[in-house]
């Protein structure tokens, strides 16, 4: 039987595995200075807590769970697949983790005192169709303020996103824009009842072009009038103020479109306070297309490679209102940690010392030299220096390769004369240099 795994998953090296937790730690270390809290969920959910909170695009891309022992014993299943399906399959795999967040919340209330400032690191699965950027399963590196409608909370995103990319040495544009913008144009078209559609539509502009979006719309029921009222969407060009202004003048028989833009300029204001370094742009034309957001929206591009969002998120006002807890209002942001992979990958940005399995190796010769190394290990490792000792007394061409081939910068020898005289002969693997000294110097070295 030939080894495989399925498409849109993998398995990763161990080279793999300390670059993504070089990426794991430097977002958690920048959740840590803005004080938020870890939590975990479990990767399973109730179907219910899921279905119906992403849009009818992320419902379709949920992994359901076999219900478990003889279920289709006493079932007579339903002709429709969607009915069928409820009737097998009562979990599914988390499709993100906000949802599973208002949950916990909720479920938690107790224990949870508001506003409440969490993060969270996990995998998630979307049955989605594989491609560069885009996998079955990934990680989510989540940070969500609960319990309050400050926009210093949205602020505080943006301060995240700038010092997270920033640590990361990549350029990236945030995009924001505001649901309530999106209402008010659906509003001022007269196709309130059409908000979910024209941003579904519009929230695939990157993906398939606007000549496609339009099809989409007049597919979801606009006509070709009210397509047309739309252009503004996509055509409004100047400095944040202009756009706003031209808003603020659209919006005159808007209530929800006019809050929009007052909350859009507030939070520019905020932000030209504070001066992050990324560029930020008003973009009218970003939708994120899950149903749950109400209020600002942020997407993440890397400047430099092309590829998809690499972070995004928004305000919701009500999704624990879903679970029995009404009017408490979040906002929340998500790093694509598999995407930020891809990127530092290319962009070839990964500190160079990672990778390095040991700073130090001992050299085996066995014999009565093998307790003096392991004593000498020993002290090194206690002074914080990662030291291997190789396993086996092989030839020395052998053991030295195995040290070229697994990037260690010092190879450390013992024979006679070192034990004699209390010295261990360290060897720089990048310029050939050796020298010998005490153990306490060597420790002194390595450290530095």
């Amino acid at each position: 039987m030939k080894c495989s795994i399925p498409k849109g998953t993998r398995d990763f090296l161990p080279l793999e595995m300390e670059r993504r937790n070089y990426i794991f730690n430097t977002i958690r270390e920048v959740y840590k200075t803005f004080s938020f809290e870890q939590i975990e969920t479990p990767s399973m959910e109730n179907l219910d807590t899921l279905m119906g909170k992403y849009g009818e695009e992320g419902d379709k891309l949920l992994f359901k769970i076999l219900n478990s022992g003889d279920f289709l014993k006493d079932v007579e299943l339903n002709s429709d697949s969607r009915i069928a399906g409820k009737q097998i399959c009562e979990k599914g795999l988390r499709y993100d983790l906000t949802v599973p967040f208002a949950r916990y919340v909720v479920q938690h209330r107790e224990d949870v005192t508001l506003p409440f400032r969490r993060y969270q690191i996990q995998p998630v699965w979307r049955a989605d169709k594989p491609q560069k950027g885009r996998y079955r399963e990934f990680y989510q590196c989540d940070a969500d303020m609960i319990g309050s409608t400050s926009l210093l909370n949205e602020l505080e995103l943006v301060q995240i996103i700038d010092s997270v990319f920033k640590k990361f040495g990549i350029s990236v544009t945030l995009k924001i824009n505001n649901r309530k913008i999106l209402a008010g144009i659906a509003e001022i078209i007269n196709a309130p009842d059409k908000l979910i559609d024209i941003t579904t539509a519009i929230d695939k502009l990157d993906k398939i072009g606007i000549d496609k979006v339009r099809e989409e719309l007049a597919g979801r029921g606009l006509s070709a009038e009210q397509i047309v009222q739309l252009n503004p969407v996509f055509e409004l060009a100047g400095s944040v103020t202009d756009k706003l202004t031209a808003l603020k003048n659209m919006f005159s028989n808007s209530e929800i479109g006019l809050k929009g833009v007052d909350e859009m300029s507030e939070l520019f204001r905020l932000i030209d306070a504070v001066k992050p370094e990324c560029a930020i742009e008003l973009d009218l034309t970003l939708a994120r297309g899950l149903n749950y957001y109400t209020g600002a929206i942020f997407e993440v591009k890397a400047n430099d490679v092309t590829i998809g969002s690499i972070c995004g998120g928004g305000r919701y006002d009500n999704l624990t209102g879903i679970f029995g807890l009404p009017n408490v209002s979040g906002v929340g942001i998500s790093f694509g940690a598999d995407r930020i992979y891809d990127v530092l990958t290319e962009l070839d940005k990964f500190p160079k010392e990672i990778g390095q399995t040991a700073k130090a190796m001992f050299v085996n010769f066995g014999g009565q030299e093998l307790a003096y190394i392991l004593q000498c290990a020993s002290a090194m490792r206690s002074a914080g220096i990662s030291t291997l000792v190789y396993p086996d007394a092989a030839k020395m061409k052998k053991q030295m390769e195995f040290a070229n081939k697994k990037h260690i910068p010092y190879v450390v020898f013992v024979g006679e004369n070192e034990m004699t005289n209390g010295s261990v002969t360290v060897k720089d693997m990048t310029t050939g240099e050796q020298s010998t000294t005490t153990v306490a110097e060597a420790i002194e070295r390595l450290k530095s």
